[in-house]
C-alpha cells in the first residue's frame, strides 16, 4: 500500500508519452492506496455522491469520490478524456453503454447497456475511449459506503449527461465538493 501523496508523485513522474490508458491502469493496479491517507478528503452527503479534488495540474486531476449506500452517477461520458478509477473502500458497479441512435441537432440519443463490472479491494478500471458512456453505482444491495479514486487526463469541467427515460442528452457543468480537504463554501451536504 502507498499513500495518496505517493500516488500523486508517481503519476506526476510518468512521462507524457507514457500517460496512456494501459500504463496508468497498470500503475493504479500495482499501487493500491492506503485508505487512511485518503480520509482527509472524505466528505459525505445523503443527497449526492461527492467529488473531492486531491490534486490537479494541466495534465491530470485526482479525486476521491464518496458514495453513500444507493447513490449513483448520472449516465455520462468524460468529454473525450481518459479516466481510471480504483475503489479503496466498499464496492461499486460500473455499467457501460453503447449508442444505438443519435441525432445531435435534437439532443436525441438512444443507449443500450453493454458490459458491467464490479470493483472493490483496490482493483483498477479504465474508461475505454471507444465506449466512453457509463454509469457508476453503489447499489443498495452492497449495503455499505464506498470511496473511489479517479484520475482524469486531461482535467475537464463539463461532460455529456444522458437520460435513458427520454433518450436525450445535454452538456452539464461539473463541480467539486471539496478541494485539498476543504469543503467548497456554499456546498450544502
Amino acid at each position: 500500500m502507498i499513500t495518496i501523496g505517493n500516488l500523486v508523485e508517481g503519476l506526476r513522474e510518468v512521462p507524457d508519452d507514457e500517460f496512456t490508458c494501459d500504463n496508468i491502469y497498470e500503475f493504479l493496479g500495482a499501487n493500491p492506496v492506503d485508505i487512511d491517507t485518503v480520509a482527509p478528503f472524505f466528505f459525505w452527503s445523503g443527497k449526492f455522491y461527492t467529488r473531492n479534488l486531491i490534486y490537479k495540474d494541466e495534465r491530470f486531476e485526482l479525486m476521491a469520490l464518496c458514495w453513500e449506500k444507493g447513490q449513483a452517477s448520472r449516465v455520462h461520458n468524460h468529454a473525450d478524456q481518459k479516466c481510471w478509477m480504483s475503489v479503496v473502500s466498499g464496492k461499486l458497479r460500473g455499467q457501460n453503454f453503447a449508442v444505438d441512435a443519435i441525432d445531435e441537432s435534437r439532443g436525441y440519443c438512444r443507449l443500450r447497456e453493454t458490459d458491467r463490472f464490479d470493483l472493490s479491494d483496490c482493483l483498477a478500471a479504465k474508461v475505454e475511449l471507444e465506449e466512453p458512456i457509463h454509469q457508476i453505482l453503489n447499489l443498495a444491495e452492497f449495503d455499505e459506503r464506498a470511496v473511489s479514486i479517479h484520475v482524469y487526463s486531461k482535467p475537464f469541467d463539463s461532460c455529456l449527461s444522458y437520460c435513458r427515460d427520454t433518450d436525450t442528452f445535454k452538456e452539464v457543468k461539473l463541480c467539486y465538493t471539496s478541494i485539498d480537504g476543504r469543503l467548497i463554501p456554499g456546498i450544502n451536504l
